[in-house]
């Protein structure tokens, strides 16, 4: 497999420092950058409503004994692959989350809707844009609405 190095361009801070699975959008957190990342960085930000924020699951583990399971360990719903879950145990622990901006101020971005825990490394931030979301119509199994009703509020 190739391998690839990557380095954190800032850090989440948030009153949460367990990966708990709802009621996310409860949470306001702030991503603080790492310089030489500034408000250079970030200039134009605020003019969206929303970013994609891409993470590191850095407290997570991956072995194969991962590779399917039942989500969130519901025997309930069907066995599937990593590639069809969102879960935070992944052969690269990358997460990837769409939140809402509340505000840009400095070096540092507030945002609601991030599932990521207080310390979390933050690789990138880019731009939600309504040209870059989903083409045609679209669908998904019946359990993952289930897994997500109180996934971001109660």
């Amino acid at each position: 497999m190739t391998e690839f190095q990557v380095t954190a361009v800032g850090v989440v801070r948030s009153t949460r420092t367990e990966a708990e699975d709802d009621n996310w959008d409860a949470e306001t957190s702030s991503i603080e950058l790492f310089p030489p990342f500034d408000q250079r960085a970030v200039a134009g930000l605020s003019e969206f409503s929303h970013c994609v924020v891409v993470y590191v699951f850095d407290r997570a583990t991956w072995d194969e004994s991962r590779m399917a399971r039942h989500p969130r360990g519901n025997k309930e719903w069907p066995l599937v692959g990593i590639f069809a879950q969102r879960a935070k145990d992944r052969p690269n622990r990358i997460g990837v989350t769409t939140c809402r901006i509340v505000a840009v101020e400095g070096a540092t971005v507030h945002v609601a809707g991030l599932d990521a825990i207080d310390g979390t490394p933050v690789l990138d931030i880019k731009p939600y844009m309504e040209e870059f979301g989903p083409r045609g119509e679209l669908r998904q199994p019946a359990w993952t609405t289930e897994l997500m009703h109180s996934y971001w509020s109660n």
